[in-house]
């Protein structure tokens, strides 16, 4: 919901722009010019602050695409960033990536033969004497 009051405002306050500057002032040029860096400083904003906070503090709205050949395990936060556990049955690895702030600090670990969801019988040592 917070995803979309913010939008909301950014829109508003862009319209709100055109029409004071450009209606009442008769400053096209200028309201066009106003309105579309309030858009641009928007955009910007959300994508590289607010959106992870919004997600994580107040419920805002993400979404996020696994990839067609892995399974989904587990999502968790590491401060501000979403980190996310998926399996890929066809290389027995699991892999963990970060969802920084604008996707420019993204990390991933790899774990071969991780096999989380048992698919192989596992093999017990003998006890030896």
């Amino acid at each position: 919901m917070i995803t979309y009051l913010y939008w909301f405002a950014i829109i508003a306050l862009a319209t709100g722009l055109l029409y004071i500057i450009g209606f009442k002032l008769e400053e096209w040029k200028i309201a066009s010019l106003a309105a579309l860096c309030v858009l641009i400083v928007g955009f910007v904003a959300y994508h590289f602050h607010f959106q992870q906070v919004f997600v994580k503090q107040y419920g805002g709205v993400m979404t996020i695409k696994i990839p067609k050949d892995e399974l989904h395990l587990a999502t968790t936060w590491k401060d501000d960033n979403l980190w996310i556990e998926n399996y890929n049955p066809v290389t027995n690895t699991c892999h963990f990536r970060e969802y920084s702030r604008g996707n420019l600090l993204q990390g991933q670990v790899t774990i071969k033969n991780c096999n989380p969801l048992l698919r192989q019988p596992s093999i017990i040592p003998p006890n030896r004497p």
